[in-house]
């Protein structure tokens, strides 16, 4: 049976397009039929040549047919990638030969409620993101946990993530870096007019609740991962509960997220176990 490969780019980027050429190339003369921005299904694995935004746009895919995903980083930052550009031969050398793992990662299901009743679904890999829909004014709101109230507050937006949304909007705003293999629900206000309004980490089992109160007259608006917009009037409530479908990584090496952490952001290490300055 004939292996295919989906190859995802930025494709506003030359060097991403000319990267994604290389591989497709590559992977062509080993036999591999190669799908460049097409449909998933049938595949083995999807390659992604960019930043997280573009590794983000793949996990629509890889979560929909329950495919790993490899990213190679073209952006930033790139935290959600496995390799940089300059690896691209010993990326294309492992893809070829199945020499990697699959991480699984923990996504968030996401149900908006509106006051008449009604209901939209999202989903997320980083985190849904509630913001005001009107710059001048503060979104009012009230969070609760399991179906308990613990505080009311204004804010510019509310971040409810998952570990691995930890090191994204939720570390701007001030949340905590929860390590990827810990199963756990973030929630971090951001700009909250309040005394309580602390990030907080709950178990995977629990529900993270935020109502827009119904006294307001400003509609906020619910962003997955930044790219699935969900409108929420006053009066909706939003629960966010662990995904029923994680979304799932290839790794090709076993890097301690430690050492990611300090090359991603460029950490300063030393005097650590007398490492010179």
């Amino acid at each position: 049976m004939t292996r295919r490969i989906l190859v995802v780019t930025h494709e506003g980027r030359p060097e991403a397009v000319q990267a994604a050429d290389r591989v497709t190339a590559a992977l062509r003369e080993q036999g591999i039929e190669v799908v460049r921005d097409g449909t998933a299904e049938g595949c083995e694995l999807i390659i992604v040549l960019g930043g997280d935004g573009t590794i983000l746009r793949a996990a629509e895919d890889a979560r929909e047919h329950d495919l790993p995903l490899l990213g190679v980083n073209l952006g930033r930052v790139g935290f959600l990638a496995e390799a940089e550009s300059e690896a691209l031969p010993d990326v294309v050398t492992r893809v070829v030969a199945r020499d990697y793992t699959v991480e699984e990662r923990m996504t968030l299901d996401v149900v908006v409620t509106a006051p008449d009743g009604t209901e939209q679904h999202g989903w997320a890999v980083n985190e849904a993101a509630l913001e005001k829909g009107e710059r001048a004014r503060m979104v009012e709101t009230t969070i609760g946990v399991d179906g308990r109230g613990l505080s009311s507050f204004g804010c510019d937006a509310i971040v409810l993530a998952t570990a691995t949304g930890s090191t994204a909007y939720a570390f701007s705003g001030g949340g905590p870096i929860v390590w990827p293999d810990v199963e756990a629900l973030l929630l971090v206000p951001i700009a909250a007019h309040a005394l309580f309004a602390r990030p907080m980490v709950v178990g995977p089992h629990s529900a993270l609740e935020v109502e827009v109160l119904p006294h307001g007259d400003i509609d906020a608006v619910l962003f997955c991962d930044g790219r699935r917009r969900i409108d929420v009037p006053p009066g909706s409530r939003i629960t966010v509960r662990r995904g029923s479908h994680a979304v799932r990584l290839a790794r090709l090496a076993e890097v301690p997220f430690s050492g990611r952490l300090v090359a991603k952001f460029d950490l300063p290490v030393q005097g650590w176990r007398g490492r010179p300055a």
